[in-house]
């Protein structure tokens, strides 16, 4: 099967890599094949922040909530390490306050904005709560989204009528 991976040029990977992706976008249909390709190009590429964002949507879109949150914290944790960034939150959040217009730290804002989604599709609330409040404390445009999924997650039984 011939393949042209030049419809992928802003990935900076590997041509055998953009053809995994590519083949596990043809045949995603068939869940176990199309995960297969998507795992040969992680495996490939270990921690590309190109090929982890791609993971991410394609475990998140095959409802597969375990794999999303795992490719989730290991972009922030990428990301955490490279602009070494503080673990704790009260040190960490001016930091990401006054860069949130840097590439970095907006990919690292949607990353961790991501897995609290995740956390809530497996049902751990308070967790994606947390970390809901938490972006929704430095994003006052709502880029992130998570002031939707906090006001989701808060919302009283009865306003769900």
């Amino acid at each position: 099967m011939q393949i042209h991976t030049n419809g992928f040029s802003w990935f900076d990977v590997a041509d055998d890599v953009k053809e995994l992706l590519i083949l596990a976008a043809k045949t995603w249909e068939n869940t176990e094949e199309s995960t297969k390709y998507m795992q040969q190009a992680l495996a490939k590429t270990g921690d590309n922040t190109d090929v982890l964002v791609a993971a991410y949507r394609y475990f998140y879109y095959k409802n597969n909530y375990v794999l999303a949150l795992t490719t989730a914290e290991k972009i922030t944790a990428k990301i955490k390490k490279a602009e070494s960034l503080p673990d704790d939150w009260q040190e960490l959040k001016p930091i990401l306050v006054n860069r949130h217009e840097e590439y970095q730290i907006r990919l690292y804002l949607t990353a961790y904005a991501a897995s609290g989604l995740v956390l809530a599709k497996l049902g751990k609330i308070e967790e994606a709560k947390e970390i809901s409040t938490r972006i929704k404390g430095i994003d006052d445009k709502n880029d992130f989204g998570a002031g939707i999924l906090l006001d989701i997650l808060t919302r009283p039984p009865e306003a769900d009528d």
